[in-house]
């Protein structure tokens, strides 16, 4: 039965065509993010000690440590400035505005560092190498005392409210060499919020952010060298200064950065500054797109796919060349059978094959097009092209399952291009963020979750939608709720099958 199907498929001229035409589609759609550039090479960004991609700028005032050690430091204020549309600004901090005492390999964007600090609206947190982050008190913002020591390879980070009762906030042991920068900090980036617009409608506003911060009862233990070093690590315009007789910056010469800048006047430090110290993320408030965006050509070559799909049998009952194939083989289930594992196998095929074309292509040519690409582990990668064989290979069982029950092609295209690319349409683009997250969870369109390669962080603060590449299902449950749809179609389409006359 198989063989018979297949060769029932590969015989029809359209048939192949249009399955051609879904994988060339793919690939050709995977191009299409590149069309224009906002970025080149000064907006690559560094990588992390664990392999990610990361944001690393911020304001430093910092001396070198050797060995053991610790620097203590109270944080008596901590403001903010946002921006507030052209030209404008407005008081207030952004929630992950950070400062605090940071220990760092070094002022390469990227080094493995540790650091304890106070947040905009998250109380205060133990952060090291950009994706590890430990919550700690909550309560009044300033004055806080900070400690952050070394022993060994641990970091122990610790507050305290009135510099003589300290609380752990949390340990960590980052790769860090014997001899570290250790200091303040002070950084504070974008800001992005969700504004509803006409006909509840959502969009996104926001903009650039700074931070200040003053610290006094600046103190160390261990060995440290003499006089103070000050600088911006990362960021596009990153200039370096150091500290004169009284503390004041003395710049070098450079382009100016009026939004960072530190200074220091009988112990006491203020810094103001900008950027993240964070794994980097892509959306309204990241940097960059997602590699989910070089398969965005998926929901259009899904259509052919579906078309054969469903026509593999609508195109039989419409002949009455169903009643031929059911006489050579009474037992119904079986014939159904065959034609989903053919169709669903070559839909297979195609989807992987596209997919491993387009993943590849469509970043270049948008990295060459000046656009910055996130990168993905190859274990992502590989995940996603899988990922979308089984998804084209679902849908296309689930358009001959639809056809089959319902016996008519136009009416089962329109059903499931209706549950499928029709939700993930709206989503995308038409739909509030909360309604195109159900939409995505409950619809078939929920398998696009096995196209996300962006990683969502709790303490990076974004737009977290699904236009953005961010999905409200994992891969698998996405899959999941396809499978669960294509189940149901199938089962019904086996009972009518084999209880119906066919005509």
């Amino acid at each position: 039965m198989i063989r018979a199907e297949w060769t029932k498929l590969r015989t029809v001229r359209g048939w192949v065509a249009a399955l051609a035409g879904g994988l060339l589609l793919i690939v050709a759609f995977s191009v299409a993010p590149g069309a224009g550039g906002t970025c080149d090479e000064t907006c690559r960004l560094p990588t992390g000690p664990e392999g990610q991609e990361v944001t690393d700028a911020f304001r430093f005032v910092h001396r070198t440590l050797t060995g053991d050690g610790s620097i203590t430091a109270r944080v008596t204020s901590f403001t903010g400035e946002r921006d507030a549309g052209p030209g404008r600004s407005e008081p207030g901090l952004v929630p992950w505005a950070k400062a605090g005492l940071i220990v760092k390999d070094g002022v390469r964007p990227g080094s493995s560092y540790a650091a304890v600090m106070l947040t905009g609206a998250h109380g205060v947190r133990m952060q090291h190498d950009y994706v590890h982050d430990v919550a700690g008190p909550t309560g009044p913002r300033t004055p806080r005392w900070l400690r952050l020591s070394r022993d060994g390879d641990t970091i122990t980070a610790a507050v305290s409210d009135d510099g003589n009762r300290w609380r752990t906030v949390g340990t960590a042991t980052p790769d860090l060499p014997s001899t570290v920068e250790v200091g303040l900090f002070v950084t504070s980036p974008q800001h992005a919020e969700v504004s509803t617009k006409v006909f509840g409608l959502s969009g996104a506003s926001g903009g650039p952010s700074t931070a200040t911060a003053t610290f006094d009862h600046v103190g160390f233990e261990g060995t440290t060298a003499a006089g103070w070093r000050t600088q911006q690590i990362g960021g596009p315009s990153a200039t370096s200064a150091v500290a004169g007789t009284d503390g004041a910056e003395e710049p070098r010469p450079g382009p100016p950065q009026p939004a960072s800048r530190s200074s220091a006047r009988d112990g006491v430090f203020t810094l103001t500054g900008n950027g993240d110290v964070a794994p980097a993320v892509s959306g309204a408030n990241g940097l960059g797109f997602s590699v989910t965006r070089t398969l965005a050509g998926t929901f259009v070559g899904l259509v052919p796919l579906v078309v054969v799909g469903a026509m593999l049998v609508t195109a039989e009952y419409r002949r009455g060349l169903l009643a031929v194939t059911l006489a050579a083989t009474p037992r119904r289930g079986r014939v159904l059978a065959a034609k989903a594992v053919v169709i669903g196998g070559v839909a297979a095929v195609l989807g992987v094959a596209g997919a491993a074309l387009a993943v590849p292509l469509g970043t270049a040519v948008m990295r060459g097009n000046g656009l910055y690409v996130n990168a993905a582990p190859t274990s992502t990668v590989v995940r996603m092209v899988l990922g979308t064989g089984l998804l084209l290979a679902l849908c296309a069982v689930f358009a001959l399952a639809v056809g089959t029950v319902v016996r008519r092609g136009a009416v089962a295209l329109t059903a499931v291009l209706g549950l499928t690319v029709l939700p993930y349409l709206l989503a995308m683009s038409v739909l509030p963020a909360r309604v195109g997250d159900w939409v995505l969870a409950v619809t078939p369109a929920a398998a696009f979750a096995a196209q996300q390669s962006a990683v969502e962080y709790s303490f990076v603060d974004n737009l977290y939608v699904p236009s953005a590449g961010y999905f409200p299902l994992p891969p698998i449950g996405g899959l999941a709720v396809l499978l669960a749809w294509t189940v149901v179609a199938f089962t019904a389409a086996l009972v009518l099958l084999g209880r119906r006359d066919v005509r």
